[in-house]
């Protein structure tokens, strides 16, 4: 029996569909990448916010035709969608035959055979009690992959429902983590990516303290893993400790991921965001004064319920002062069940509005960071060949997986994906960079 496979989201959803997709593989049934040939389908759903729940429906409905169609047999949904709207999942949508949990990952093997048994089936056990970790089948390339280092958040964003979507806080033990990353290792891997809803945060629950900085050095003691990379910190969080592991060990990619959300006070204090914009301008120093290569990437909510026009032009003056090397922008999403969705809400035409404006001018800060690049050699992670172009792609220490740019190079056919190379930057388009092969490693 064939099963498909449709995973939206975060890679931290990902890492989920890989663990579900190896107990599939275990218990004998064959995985397909085509969704017309497959017996059941399984869509892994995004639930975050309202972009992410219409694309989790319309994949729902676009396989639900397979079902009416052609030979499809069963259509299972797991993920946040699923957990989000466990009561109402399978009366709204009555093509779909299981719905999962996010803690109930472990019985998709149950829940496929029941489908295919030609019964409806429902799981939703306690998502603070899901085991951690586990074998993968995985869906990245190997030499550049994920590995998740806790579930769950603690932190109540007022705009957000992760907690109650993933649950608590809960960090892996170290030692299951530097395991995993071994085997990694023997599969291939040149860069490993650490996730968590708040990487920051690991350790805490389990140690009493943070050990983010503790754990990427013994990684690095561990492991022959050339790139390191940390996504999904907290400005509340950036401890002394972890930049000195940044700054002194070449291994640890002087990149990290450190969503602000605003800079204005009035609104961090209605998202509850810890610190304040004190925490968040000390944490960009500090990380600046000690690594002065480091490449920030951020994020920021414009639209926020309370957000007034001063608001919103100090937001403007911090993108423009701070000129980050990479940054993303979201028009606030009300989300039922948080503490924002209550407050007085701003137009939506508003919204837009001011993301376009932020967007516009982080595109030219961009640039003249991009262009600062030209005549530099730069070490790159080819990932593949684009044919048409007839050019080479991947990227630098500088750039995150399926995030940020790319560097585009030309060299000789045959170079395999997955080897370090020097590319001299020659040429800027917007958010690429492209030159040519000077080493291979």
């Amino acid at each position: 029996m064939k099963i498909g496979f449709v995973s939206l989201g975060c890679p931290k959803n990902q890492l989920d569909a890989e663990v579900m997709l190896h107990e599939l593989v275990m218990a004998g049934y064959e995985i397909t990448p085509d969704e017309t040939e497959a017996d059941v389908v399984i869509i892994n759903t995004c639930g975050f916010i309202e972009s992410a729940k219409k694309e989790a429906i319309d994949n729902i409905l676009d396989i639900a035709w397979l079902k009416e169609n052609r030979d499809l047999k069963g259509l299972v949904v797991t993920g946040c969608l699923a957990e989000r709207y466990r009561n109402d999942i399978l009366d709204e949508f009555p093509e779909v035959d299981a719905a999962l949990g996010v803690g109930s990952i472990h019985n998709i093997v149950e829940a496929v055979g029941k489908v295919l048994e030609g019964e409806k089936y429902s799981s939703f056990e306690d998502k603070n009690c899901v085991r951690l970790g586990g074998d993968r089948v995985l869906t990245t390339p190997e030499f550049a992959t994920y590995l998740k280092i806790a579930e769950g958040c603690d932190n109540r964003c007022t705009y957000c429902a992760i907690p109650s979507i993933r649950g608590k806080f809960r960090s892996r033990p170290m030692e299951d983590i530097i395991a995993e990353a071994k085997d990694l290792e023997r599969l291939g891997c040149k860069e490993l990516t650490l996730v968590a809803q708040d990487t920051t945060r690991y350790g805490q629950d389990l140690y009493g303290e943070y050990k983010l900085a503790e754990l990427l050095h013994k990684l690095s003691e561990e492991t022959d893993i050339p790139w390191f990379r940390i996504l999904y910190c907290y400005p509340d969080k950036i401890t002394d400790e972890l930049i000195a592991e940044m700054r002194d060990n070449d291994r640890v990619c002087k990149y990290i991921d450190l969503p602000m959300q605003h800079i204005a006070d009035g609104v961090l204090k209605k998202m509850n965001r810890h610190g304040g914009s004190a925490v968040i301008r000390d944490a960009v120093a500090r990380l600046r004064k000690e690594i002065p290569e480091v490449v920030i990437r951020t994020t920021f909510i414009v639209g926020f319920p309370g957000e007034t026009d001063e608001d919103f032009t100090s937001l403007c003056e911090f993108v423009n002062e701070q000129r980050f090397e990479h940054l993303g922008v979201f028009t606030y999403s009300r989300e039922e069940g948080t503490p924002a969705y209550k407050m007085e809400q701003i137009d939506e035409q508003i919204k837009l509005d001011r993301y376009d404006i932020i967007m516009r001018d982080q595109l030219l800060i961009n640039e003249e960071y991009n262009e600062k690049k030209l005549g530099r050699m730069l070490k790159v992670l080819c990932e593949g060949y684009d044919p048409i172009s007839e050019t080479y792609y991947g990227r630098s220490e500088a750039d995150a997986p399926d995030i940020d740019g790319k560097v585009y190079f030309k060299g000789k056919k045959g170079l395999p994906a997955g080897s370090f190379v020097d590319v001299l930057v020659e040429e800027v388009i917007e958010y690429d960079l492209f030159g040519k092969l000077v080493n291979v490693y």
